[in-house]
């Protein structure tokens, strides 16, 4: 950290978000997001002060993320795409089903064995679940909303008709078929609202969303499992990520085991060899502090 160097208090900038929200300016938030996505304490600090020394009264948080972003890639490419994993997961859109493709992957990694989007009678009717997997005895079934907007959030609607889905299957005549959920899970790549979140833990649903629960969250079984979005590798093009997806490679594992794909799309060997060895990176936990 630069010699005097002070993180500026709440008080010194004004932040205007993506939503429109304004609130004031704190280095110590910038600091943690970075630690959080591997930068020693240093580098976190270096690049918050770089950041800070060049602010205006008002800024807007894409052009804090962006310089953040930037600084990390060209130090350490690791480090910036888990940066920029919420980002990442973001340009899996329009539809959902890559989003459901990349949970499915995560809880193979997990030691799941995966169904996608199985179809299950109920006691009324029958459901399409997005992910059914089976560890041992335990069952589970999750029920994904994925959103192009960070900022939106999934709500108790949301919560109460997946909770009555559940239970219909839940309420199967053990004597005519076999019920075959044990848990049942609404997972998101964004966040909750509060309502659903206490409508959630009063009737037995489990959410998991990009920040829910506090330990064990979407963003801390990414990064414990090691399955990360194709979407996140800094050294693709967007392009080249849209047509990944569009192949069905939704994570850099499977990007590793079907490489020659990248001829395919024209990618020159030198890039090919960038792309893997960040790859590589990736599943690194050193911590970055040049």
């Amino acid at each position: 950290m630069p010699q005097g160097f002070t993180v500026r208090s709440k008080s010194a900038a004004s932040i205007v978000k993506t939503d429109g929200s304004i609130e004031r300016f704190d280095g110590e938030k910038l600091i943690a997001s970075l630690r959080h996505a591997g930068a020693g304490i240093h580098t976190a600090e270096r690049i918050t002060h770089t950041i800070t020394a060049a602010m205006g009264s008002e800024v807007r948080s894409q052009e804090i993320y962006r310089k953040a972003f930037a600084m990390l890639r060209r130090e350490a490419r690791s480090v910036a795409a888990r940066y920029a994993l919420r980002r990442a997961l973001l340009e899996f859109g329009p539809s959902g089903h890559p989003f459901e493709d990349f949970v499915a992957q995560l809880f193979k990694a997990e030691g799941w064995n995966v169904e996608w989007r199985k179809i299950i009678q109920g006691k009324c009717v029958t459901h399409e679940v997005d992910v059914y997997a089976t560890r041992g005895k335990e069952t589970l079934a999750a029920e994904l909303k994925y959103h192009n907007d960070a900022f939106y959030k999934t709500d108790v609607k949301t919560a109460l008709y997946v909770k009555a889905r559940f239970e219909d299957i839940w309420h199967c005549d053990p004597r005519v078929r076999n019920c075959p959920i044990g848990r049942g899970m609404l997972i998101t790549n964004t966040k909750f609202t509060s309502q659903a979140i206490e409508y959630s833990m009063c009737a037995g649903l489990e959410l998991l969303g990009w920040s829910f629960p506090d330990e064990g969250n979407l963003y801390d079984r990414i990064i414990s499992a090691g399955i990360y979005p194709v979407t996140t590798l800094t050294n693709l093009k967007r392009s080249e990520k849209r047509l990944l997806v569009d192949q069905g490679i939704v994570t850099s594992a499977m990007l590793l085991e079907h490489r020659t794909v990248l001829r395919k799309f024209g990618v020159t060997p030198e890039r090919i060899g960038a792309i893997l060895s960040e790859i590589n990176s990736l599943s690194e936990t050193t911590v970055y502090d040049a």
